[in-house]
């Protein structure tokens, strides 16, 4: 555990939130929850049919898996950051995990549709009775995501608010504005990919998945631009808000 806080530590935030919660546990009960409604198969298989057809999800499961990972882990890290629990906090906290559960079929059936189509794997039953029904998955996953972001940047900005109670360094106030921007980052591109599946022909809404590729582009500009502020802040950073804080 202290390598993991290590890990989270080496921009130079100092945690404010190092010991387990009742927010904490609340959630973790969650995404434990999440990850049940996701998982390949409760049964074991008598038959090798049944077997192969368990193998067949666990692409779409492990890809599920890893998107979960993520969402919890910049969970795991804001509340390492900042170990807030004030009724914003807790309010925002709570749409966030609404938001994941509901996240978690239309992403299995996303996922498994797109790996089904990766093996060339036939359906018993047309998947799509309608064109629009594609635009509309599209739609929904695309919501799903960007509410999820869209609740860590309320996060963020909620902590921001706060900044002079948590007395935040100057080095914490500029990373706090740099973390807020990431998510609202990551949040419009879900939006984007809702506007061009909306856009697109209901045939070819499918395409709109590839919006998503825009989340590598935005983290790469907004690096670029965010590391030269947090340089700056470091160095007017003082040696003493740069310390450990203690915890008791």
């Amino acid at each position: 555990m202290q390598a993991v806080h290590e890990h989270i530590a080496k921009d130079g935030f100092r945690f404010r939130g190092v010991a387990m919660s009742r927010i904490d546990g609340f959630s973790d009960v969650v995404f434990g929850f999440a990850l049940t409604l996701i998982v390949v198969s409760l049964e074991v298989p008598h038959t090798y049919n049944e077997l192969h057809k368990i193998l067949l999800g666990f692409v779409p499961f492990l890809i599920c898996f890893v998107l979960l990972f993520t969402i919890w882990w910049s969970h795991f890290k804001f509340f390492r950051r900042y170990g807030l629990h004030d009724l914003p906090t807790v309010l925002i906290n709570c749409t966030l995990l609404f938001m994941v559960l509901f996240y978690v079929y239309p992403l299995k059936f996303l996922f498994t549709l797109v790996a089904g189509q990766l093996v060339g794997a036939t359906a018993s039953e047309p998947v799509f009775t309608s064109a629009l029904q594609s635009r509309e998955l599209m739609i929904v996953y695309g919501l799903g995501f960007a509410g999820i972001y869209f609740c860590f940047a309320a996060m963020y900005f909620n902590a921001w608010r706060q900044r002079e109670e948590l007395r935040l360094s100057p080095l914490e106030k500029t990373l706090t504005l740099v973390y807020f921007w990431d998510e609202f980052g990551v949040a419009c591109v879900g939006l984007i990919c809702c506007i061009a599946a909306r856009i697109l022909p209901p045939e070819s809404a499918g395409a709109a998945g590839f919006t998503f590729f825009l989340i590598g582009v935005w983290k790469t500009v907004h690096g670029m631009v965010s590391g030269r502020y947090i340089r700056q802040a470091r160095a007017s950073t003082p040696p003493e808000d740069s310390a450990p804080l203690q915890h008791h």
